[in-house]
């Protein structure tokens, strides 16, 4: 094979796309793109995401000590794009898209109902690491569409049609 330079920026990808919703301690929600987001340890369960500290929803994660990860699937491409172009800065994009929102079980922040998977996550510990603060998130619970999880609880991704 031969060999040339590639770009860094995105050398790990294909990733599944997510979106992160949170909730500020006022109330207020929001779900943002992520484009750096990954597991990060099995024992106990945690995933990172990382946010660049710029964006509307960084102090609401930070402030909160919590956020939602929702796995998006195709039939959410729209609304992806959307939420990941827009910030709630300038408008009420979650109300524009008619996002459809509820209650985390156990942490308080969103979860994007229209989402086939939702993990809810407390942050332990963050990192900077250029860019973006790599927010490490212990997972609490995972929400998974009935027609995705087994008996014994494991989702089948290969049944998501991830963008």
């Amino acid at each position: 094979m031969d060999k040339v330079k590639a770009n860094m920026k995105s050398c790990l990808n294909p990733v599944p796309k997510v979106l992160v919703s949170c909730r500020g301690l006022n109330g207020e929600e929001n779900a943002l793109a992520v484009g750096y987001c990954g597991n990060c340890s099995y024992d106990p369960p945690m995933v990172m995401v990382g946010i660049v500290p710029s964006r509307y929803s960084y102090h609401m994660i930070k402030e909160s000590g919590c956020f939602v990860v929702n796995l998006v699937d195709s039939k959410y491409q729209e609304t992806f794009i959307y939420l990941g172009s827009h910030s709630k800065k300038n408008e009420d994009k979650l109300a524009i898209m008619k996002v459809k929102l509820e209650a985390g079980k156990v942490v308080n922040a969103p979860i994007l109902s229209d989402c086939p998977v939702n993990i809810e996550c407390t942050v332990v510990d963050s990192i900077i690491t250029g860019s973006h603060e790599m927010f490490i998130g212990k997972i609490e619970y995972v929400h998974g569409d009935s027609k995705l999880v087994s008996k014994d609880g494991m989702i089948d991704f290969s049944r998501i049609n991830f963008l």
